[in-house]
């Protein structure tokens, strides 16, 4: 048996070489020395007495625990030894005496106390610090509120406050009636200054952990709060501050939450939201979803009319969204609630059905037909009788695509119930050019090929609703709202009308016929919910990239997604891949260079942003030189030794593209420069003992990624460019699919198959070496 020693080498169990090493036996089959080494020959090692020790167990971590003006300890913390043990301990080795006064306590992130409960999150390697105990602490630092000199109760309260978050000391300052305490504070409003964003702070903080209920908050000191909110304080930091504080008791309490709504005006929360301050800006957004929230449909309507009509919309779209301060995750919850809010509005017409004796909704449907058929309408309809005329109405509800004469009957359908009516009525209204258009050339057409205006506005609808939600309570935690919304008054009706045409472009692409309609709809949900996925900005920049999503496009989209999935589920294809990529990226590395040989005509930027000078680069057969030179426009390429200028690839120091180059910065950063950010690229080379550089602006997006893929290819980099990225995927897809052409229709297994061991003899292999008589 091997048996280790305290310092490391292994000493075998011969009699003859135990102790030469002036070691003892040790007990059990295989003990390790403290070091964890191990020694062949018992006792060889000369190290004498070694100490034999076992495994640390798996509950014992090892930790390090300091205290202020005193050298730290690394201790082994048994997991299953009283805390109150450890402690002892901990202070016998400072001698410290009363152990029951101090606590342990995390040295990073919230410094929470370490009890019983969350000591399992103590790990190998944590820092912990000795601190005086969480209720003597609470009830030294409420005792310094009670200060009479106003710097004490800051002290206090600076102390306080990052303490507060804990649940363990939260208990002890609530027990010993510190929120009341901070509560007097914050309604005497002695100190309007730091003393004050502490107080609010530290009460949030203590009332975030649900131990006392927001419900058994005064009405004083809600309207105390409430007068922080409305008031123009000096410090900044106390209104953000107040508003949490709010917005916490609106959610907790409808009852306080209505005092909240009567006694802080929309006005002021429009006040501190064009306020150029983030932070007071997500907090007052915070509190007017949570009004908002709190409201009963009727009165959500109007507060959400009071704000539009203060621009609010406009206001969030520009200085919020488009913002040069990049949008914090609180705030972006908040707009999502209020873009739900909003949207939820439409509930109740989608939740309605057309009532067929409704005077004002029958009206509404001869809107709606009249202007689609007005001209004609009025030269059939003259001199006929009533039933004549009833028969003309239903044959024009027919055209506009309704599945029965009676267009009730089509609307009774909830959802969408009659906000597809409002659609279509929007629609015709303020879109008539594209509303007759869509109409009369689908009634023109044979009657299997026509698309149905109204079936299709119906579940187009629905479509809308189920992709923005509307109806479905808000989440708490998501973020997805689309900046577009903010974008455009009447969103929704909007982007109805962007989606109707959609989905006539997309049936004559289809060739569709009315057995068609579902897999119409389909491919305009998918182009729809694509579109709405890349959060456009503005309602024109959404109709721009949807109706570039054609039919033709969602086929390649999906049949990239397709093989792209197969491709990525069987490990065995994964490995065939990366095998294969070394390959095909050469492959690529020699297109790019043979591309850079053939060379290309650019042009130069003078500094009035003309371009009416051109000039010819490609590279050498060799791949040794760059050769340039100036030439005239409508000229061939010229002869390779015609070139003036040439620059040695081995000079050549690095890539720059964008920003980075020398001739972008020139050109500052206006408007007229961004086209040529994403075209110019720079290399940088010795010119003697000075760098200078060559610098470029590529014709096209292509001719950049071509340039520069085969730039970083000289210089030995790696070629990263979006177009690399293609040909290498459509590379890998081509050559798997060759390499797997045997195999069709034949099951890829996940592992590969085990190898059969090998058999008892070769008799049966045939020796070549005897040559037959």
């Amino acid at each position: 048996q091997a048996l280790s020693c305290s310092l490391g080498r292994d000493c075998g169990t011969s009699g003859s070489d135990i102790g030469k090493g002036g070691a003892s036996r040790p007990q059990g089959p295989q003990t390790r020395c403290a070091l964890g080494r191990r020694c062949t020959v018992y006792g060889k090692c000369g190290h004498p007495h070694p100490s034999w020790t076992m495994a640390p167990p798996r509950n014992v971590v090892k930790i390090a625990v300091q205290m202020r003006d005193a050298i730290p300890q690394l201790i082994q913390l048994d997991q299953a030894k009283p805390l109150a043990a450890v402690l002892k301990e901990v202070c016998d080795a400072w001698s410290l005496t009363h152990s029951e006064r101090y606590a342990l306590q995390f040295a990073d992130g919230h410094r929470r106390y370490i009890t019983e409960n969350n000591r399992a999150e103590i790990k190998n390697g944590s820092i912990l610090c000795l601190r005086t105990a969480p209720d003597l602490e609470a009830e030294q630092l409420l005792g310094g509120l009670q200060s009479e000199s106003r710097e004490g109760r800051r002290e206090a309260l600076r102390c306080l406050v990052p303490l507060a978050s804990d649940m363990t000391f939260a208990r002890e300052v609530i027990s010993r009636n510190g929120l009341e305490r901070l509560g007097t504070i914050i309604e005497d409003g002695d100190d309007l200054g730091e003393g004050l964003a502490l107080s609010l702070r530290a009460f949030s903080e203590l009332m975030e952990h649900g131990v006392v209920s927001w419900e058994t908050l005064t009405i004083p000191f809600v309207r105390k709060v409430v007068c922080y909110v409305n008031m123009n304080l000096m410090d900044a930091s106390v209104p953000p501050l107040a508003l949490g504080l709010l917005e916490s008791v609106t959610l907790s309490s409808p009852a306080l939450g209505q005092l909240v709504k009567s006694e802080v005006p929309l006005d002021r929360l429009l006040v501190h939201l064009q306020v150029m301050n983030q932070q007071l800006q997500t907090k007052a957004m915070a509190l007017l979803t949570a009004l908002l929230q709190g409201a009963s449909p009727v009165e959500r309507k109007h507060m959400l009319d009071y704000l539009w009509q203060k621009n609010l919309r406009q206001f969030i779209y520009k200085n919020i969204i488009h913002s040069a301060v990049p949008m914090g995750d609180e705030m972006a919850h908040h707009l999502y609630v209020l873009q739900a809010l909003t949207l939820g509005l439409l509930e109740a017409r989608m939740r309605t059905p057309l009532d067929p004796y409704s005077q004002e909704q029958r009206e509404q449907l001869q809107v709606l037909r009249q202007a689609a058929f007005e001209a004609e309408g009025e030269s059939l309809g003259a001199g006929l009788s009533a039933d004549r005329r009833r028969s003309l109405c239903a044959r024009e509800f027919r055209k506009l695509g309704f599945s029965n004469s009676n267009p009730a009957q089509d609307l009774e359908r909830v959802p969408p119930g009659l906000l597809a009516l409002d659609n279509m009525l929007y629609f015709s209204r303020n879109s008539p050019s594209a509303y007759s258009r869509f109409v009369l050339e689908n009634s023109s057409r044979e009657d299997k090929h026509e698309c149905p205006f109204a079936r299709g506005s119906i579940q187009l609808t629905v479509l809308l609703c189920e992709l923005l939600r509307v109806g479905e309570p808000c989440s708490e935690t998501a973020q997805d709202f689309s900046p577009m919304f903010f974008g455009q008054d009447q969103s929704f009706h909007e982007l109805f009308c962007v989606g109707i045409q959609l989905l006539n472009k997309t049936w004559k692409e289809m060739r569709a016929t009315q057995e068609d309609f579902d897999k119409v709809m389909q491919v305009v949900r998918e182009q729809l919910a694509r579109t709405l996925a890349l959060k456009p900005t503005s309602l024109e920049l959404f109709r721009t990239k949807v109706n570039a999503l054609t039919y033709g496009e969602v086929l390649r989209l999906r049949q990239t997604e397709r093989l792209h999935q197969e491709g990525t589920l069987a490990p065995p294809i994964l490995e065939l891949r990366e095998k294969l990529k070394p390959e095909l990226m050469g492959l690529i590395r020699q297109q790019r260079l043979l591309r850079l040989c053939e060379g290309t005509l650019f042009r130069k930027i003078s500094s009035r942003r003309r371009q009416d000078k051109l000039w010819f680069c490609c590279l050498s057969p060799n791949h040794k030189v760059l050769q340039y030179g100036d030439m005239e426009e409508g000229t061939s390429p010229p002869a390779l030794e015609s070139l003036p200028e040439q620059l040695p690839v081995a000079d050549m120091r690095a890539l720059l593209t964008g920003k980075d180059c020398p001739h972008v910065r020139e050109k500052g950063s206006g408007k007229q420069n961004k086209d040529f950010y994403e075209l110019a690229f720079s290399v940088s080379y010795d010119h003697g003992e000075e760098e200078a550089y060559l610098n470029f602006i590529a014709p096209s997006k292509r001719e950049f990624y071509l340039w520069t893929d085969g730039l970083n290819a000289l210089l030995g980099s790696p070629m990263g460019s979006e177009q690399t990225r293609l040909d290498l995927e459509q590379l890998l897809s081509m050559e798997t699919k060759l390499r797997l052409l045997e195999l069709e229709n034949v099951p890829i297994p996940e592992r590969p198959p085990p190898v059969p061991p090998p058999p008892t003899n070769f008799n049966f292999c045939y020796d070549c070496s005897i040559a037959e008589p």
